[in-house]
């Protein structure tokens, strides 16, 4: 049904099943129950200090809860594993046991909510190796290129849903007055080149040489190496941060650190890197752990973690280029990041 001349994500979702004449729509019912899960979401987000229970604490709870009653009676799923939790949950067997199994950050950048600023939803989605089980440990250990949808939802001054089946990045808009999901970017592009980057400057004294040379350079502006001036944005949001990226370009650095030596990032990589990793390259930009694509690594752990950055090919391609030549010439030495310089720890 197209009102004021857009489709909604019922009719998109059917469009799409189109390309798959052999598809059963389990998928689409899945994503269905996911989008229902947001709506709740934002609503409870919406109310603010006035909501029941409304503390920081007890949202990301009801986050949880709502993509959990959404999503497991439907007979779509195998198996769900919610971010930060040690382990995934089979399908209780009440319910029948579908062919997909759902990976999601309930409440991206809770730690917003005190103040009002941008929160949101991610989710990814794969197929079950033995549809209709319990899933083993080991069947959630699939590279983020066998993802068959991935997503987010921010909870912003309008929510937007965000959505790839592989075939382009698409953006819907919650219409209040419908509560319909109404397609309002459809194929999003993430512009090759940037002006802008975000990363958090606090971890500076942690960084590897590489990101240390690249932030150096975009903060020297245009008399520097790259002859032209940076802006530096960065909301603790994944979900907000992703956001601006889709819609105006940039590139967001969330890279390893020397914080601890024996985790290879901050980022979690089947929850958070993997779903924003194929939005961004379904929309024309590139996703690394800034030695190698994210999409391509081999999952070696439910909360693995890794170093994230993303956003326009060129400057991401550049960072990459910088630790190849940091591994070739030994290190890189700061002048703004040094022993004296201005991000130096005290």
């Amino acid at each position: 049904m197209l009102i004021e001349g857009r489709s909604n994500l019922t009719q998109f979702l059917i469009e799409e099943r189109r390309r798959h004449p052999r598809a059963t729509g389990e998928l689409n019912a899945l994503v269905t129950d996911v989008s229902l899960a947001c709506k709740a979401i934002a609503a409870r987000v919406a109310r603010g200090a006035l909501g029941q229970d409304a503390t920081a604490e007890a949202t990301p709870q009801f986050a949880r809860d709502a993509f959990t009653r959404a999503c497991e009676w439907g007979g779509n799923l195998a198996g769900y594993s919610a971010c930060g939790e040690a382990e995934a949950t089979p399908i209780p067997e009440a319910y029948p046991r579908g062919k997909y199994l759902l990976l999601f950050q309930p409440l991206d950048g809770a730690g917003n909510l005190d103040i009002n600023h941008g929160v949101g939803s991610l989710f990814s989605v794969l197929r079950a190796p033995q549809p209709g089980v319990a899933p083993g440990a080991t069947d959630w250990m699939q590279p983020g290129s066998s993802q068959v949808c991935a997503g987010y939802v921010l909870y912003g001054p309008a929510t937007m849903l965000v959505l790839s089946f592989g075939h382009g990045t698409h953006g819907f808009t919650l219409d209040p007055q419908l509560g319909e999901w109404m397609l309002s970017h459809p194929n999003l592009q993430v512009p090759r080149r940037t002006r802008e980057f975000a990363i958090n400057a606090s971890h500076s004294r942690f960084w590897e040489p590489a990101v240390k040379r690249y932030v150096d350079e975009c903060l020297e502006g245009r008399n520097g190496t790259r002859g032209t001036d940076f802006s530096m944005r960065w909301i603790a949001s994944l979900v907000a941060d992703t956001h601006r990226v889709l819609m105006r370009g940039g590139v967001f650095l969330c890279p390893r650190d020397g914080t601890d030596p024996q985790r290879a990032g901050r980022m979690q990589l089947l929850h958070e890197a993997n779903p924003v990793a194929m939005l961004i390259e379904q929309a024309g930009g590139c996703a690394s752990t800034g030695r190698h694509r994210v999409l391509g690594l081999e999952p070696e752990g439910l909360r693995q973690r890794v170093g994230f950055i993303f956003g326009s090919a060129e400057e991401v391609e550049r960072i990459e280029r910088y630790h190849d030549e940091q591994l070739l010439d030994g290190g890189y030495r700061s002048p703004l990041f040094g022993q004296r310089g201005l991000f130096a720890p005290v």
